[in-house]
């Protein structure tokens, strides 16, 4: 499935979100790629604070991948940044 990500609030949702659809708690989903507790809660909750590292450790454990590719409409996007 692909989840859009425009924003750190929608990144923070989506990483929290797909860790609990796996069934991992923070800490086995950190043990899976050799991540803090804390580093994952701080992933879910301000994902502006953390390095792309520990993003991409955590897409891992995750099973998933970051994609960058064009917007469909650039001139509709209305995003924070």
């Amino acid at each position: 499935m692909q989840h859009n990500v425009s924003n750190p609030l929608l990144l923070s949702n989506t990483l929290r979100a797909l860790r609990k659809g796996k069934g991992l708690t923070q800490e086995q989903a950190g043990s899976l790629v050799g991540l803090l507790p804390k580093t994952i809660s701080a992933l879910e909750n301000d994902s502006t604070t953390v390095s792309i590292i520990s993003l991409l450790k955590l897409l891992s454990a995750l099973e998933m991948e970051l994609v960058i590719q064009p917007k469909p409409h650039p001139d509709e996007y209305q995003g924070e940044w």
